[in-house]
C-alpha cells in the first residue's frame, strides 16, 4: 500500500517549492496545538505557523465546534443581493477592533486577493471621482501576493522576474531600514508631490516574505501623515501583521494616523479556513454608492464571505480576545527578546531583529539573498530536530502559534544555539 507522500509525488505541485529538489513531502495526518503529525508518528514543532496562519493551534476544538454547529444551519449562499448572520456579525467584530475610521467590510478569500481588491479600490475611487491619479507607491523589496496586482506592487525579485513584461509601473520608495528613515520618508514626499499618486501600500513595520524586515512605528507615522497631507490614499498591508503578531491587535495601532484600507487574511480564521477581507473608510465606499453602474465595484468570487468560514473567523476572535491569549502574546514577546539578547554577540549572528511575536535571526554568509546555500542547511537541520522553520535565505525567524509554551519556546531557542555552534565549533 503506497504512503501518503508516495502517492503525493505522482500527483501534486507544491507552492514555492522547488520539485526536482523537494521530489517528496512530509504527510501531515493531524493537528495537535503546536503539533503538525506526520504518518510516520513523528510530531514537528509548528513555529512559523503554518506559513503565519495558525493563532491558536492546529485543530482548535472551539473552532471545530463552531464549524460544525454553521455547517448544519447554512454551508454556503450567494453574497450578491443576499447576506447572512456570521458575515454581519464578523463585519461588525471587526469594525470594533480595527484602526479608527474604517467603516465597511469587503470579503474574499485569501491575502493576495484582499490586496488586489485594494488596488482596485483606490484606482477606481480616483476614476470615480472624476480626479486623475492613476500612480501607486510602495516600499522596495515589498511582498504583496501572487495575483498580477499584488506582483506590481511588489519588489521586483525572484518572484515575480517572470513576469516582469507584465506588470503595471510602481514607484518604489527606499525601504526605511536603519539610518536610512529619513531618505525613505523624503522620496514619498517628493512622489506625492507630483499629485499623480493614488495610492501609498506598505506592510506595516514588518516586511515579512523580504526577510521579517522591520522598522520604525515613527517612520510609518510619517508615510501616512504625508499621505493625508497629499490627499493620497493609504494601503496597509496587515495580511501577516494583523491579529497581535505585532503585539497589538494590529501594527497599525503602534500609530496614530489611521490608513484608509486595512487589508487582512491569514489569522483572520485563526488558520482554519482560507479567507479575506479588505476594509475601508466610509468615503471611499461612497465614491462607489451611485445610480451610475459603471461605478460599481466590480469585483467578487462564489463563496464570497462564506458562512460556515465567517463562523470559524468568529470563533478565533473569541479566542484571539481572551485576556488568556493577550497574556500569551506579551509571554512570547518577553520569551523572544531574553532569548535574543542570549546569542545578539555571537559571531555567526550579523543582526536580531524583534517586533512582538515575531523574531528573525539573519546569519553570516558569503550569499545573503533568499537562495543563500545555508537556506536548505538549516531547513534539513530542524528538519531532523522536529521543528519547522523554513528560513528566508540566510534567515531564521520565529512566529508561532500563540498557545506555544515556555518549554517548548526553549526546546527551539536550544536547537538555535546548537546550529549556531555547529556553525562556529570552537565556541
Amino acid at each position: 500500500m503506497p504512503t501518503i507522500k508516495e502517492r503525493d509525488r505522482e500527483v501534486i505541485w507544491h507552492p514555492y517549492t522547488p520539485m526536482k529538489a523537494w521530489p517528496e513531502a512530509i504527510a501531515i495526518v493531524r493537528g495537535e496545538g503546536v503539533y503538525l503529525i506526520d504518518e510516520d508518528g513523528n510530531r514537528y514543532i509548528d513555529a512559523m505557523s503554518s506559513w503565519w496562519v495558525n493563532l491558536h493551534g492546529h485543530s482548535h476544538p472551539y473552532i471545530a465546534q463552531k464549524v460544525s454547529e454553521q455547517l448544519l444551519v447554512l454551508e454556503h449562499c450567494i453574497f450578491a443581493g443576499f447576506t447572512h448572520e456570521p458575515a454581519v456579525r464578523l463585519a461588525e467584530r471587526l469594525l470594533e477592533i480595527l484602526p479608527q475610521g474604517m467603516r465597511k467590510i469587503f470579503y474574499s478569500d485569501n491575502g493576495s486577493t484582499a490586496v488586489e481588491v485594494a488596488i482596485k479600490m483606490s484606482l477606481q475611487y480616483w476614476n470615480n471621482k472624476g480626479i486623475k491619479k492613476k500612480k501607486l507607491v510602495a516600499l522596495q523589496n515589498a511582498y504583496h501576493g501572487d495575483t498580477f496586482g499584488a506582483m506590481a506592487v511588489s519588489g521586483r525579485s525572484i518572484f515575480t522576474e517572470a513576469f516582469s513584461d507584465q506588470l503595471f509601473d510602481v514607484d518604489f520608495i527606499p525601504f526605511p531600514g536603519e539610518g536610512a528613515g529619513e531618505e525613505s520618508i523624503a522620496a514619498l514626499e517628493s512622489l506625492l508631490q507630483k499629485g499623480e499618486t493614488a495610492a501609498f501600500i506598505a506592510e506595516p513595520l514588518v516586511q515579512g516574505s523580504a526577510g521579517m524586515c522591520m522598522y520604525n512605528p515613527e517612520v510609518l507615522e510619517q508615510y501616512f501623515r504625508l499621505c493625508k497631507k497629499y490627499n493620497t490614499l493609504i494601503i496597509a498591508d496587515e495580511v501577516m501583521t494583523g491579529f497581535g503578531r505585532t503585539g497589538p491587535l494590529f501594527a497599525c495601532d503602534h500609530i496614530q494616523t489611521a490608513p484608509d484600507m486595512v487589508c487582512l487574511s491569514k489569522g483572520l480564521t485563526g488558520g482554519s479556513m482560507p479567507l479575506g477581507i479588505t476594509a475601508c473608510t466610509q468615503d471611499i465606499f461612497d465614491a462607489f454608492y451611485d445610480d451610475d453602474r459603471t461605478k460599481m465595484l466590480y469585483h467578487g468570487h462564489s463563496f464570497t464571505a462564506n458562512p460556515t468560514i465567517c463562523a470559524a473567523a468568529l470563533a478565533s476572535l473569541d479566542l484571539l480576545l481572551m485576556d488568556t491569549c493577550t497574556e500569551n502574546r506579551a509571554r512570547i514577546i518577553k520569551e523572544h527578546a531574553a532569548f535574543a539578547e542570549s546569542i545578539r554577540t555571537n559571531p555567526s549572528v550579523a543582526t536580531i531583529r524583534q517586533t512582538g511575536t515575531i523574531i528573525a535571526i539573519e546569519l553570516k554568509t558569503d550569499t545573503p539573498s533568499y537562495h543563500s546555500s545555508l537556506r536548505d542547511v538549516m531547513y534539513r537541520f530542524f528538519l531532523d530536530k522536529k521543528i519547522l522553520i523554513r528560513p528566508l535565505g540566510n534567515i531564521i525567524y520565529l512566529l508561532p502559534p500563540y498557545c506555544i509554551t515556555n518549554e517548548e519556546l526553549n526546546y527551539i531557542y536550544d536547537c538555535i544555539r546548537e546550529f549556531l555552534i555547529g556553525k562556529n565549533p570552537d565556541l
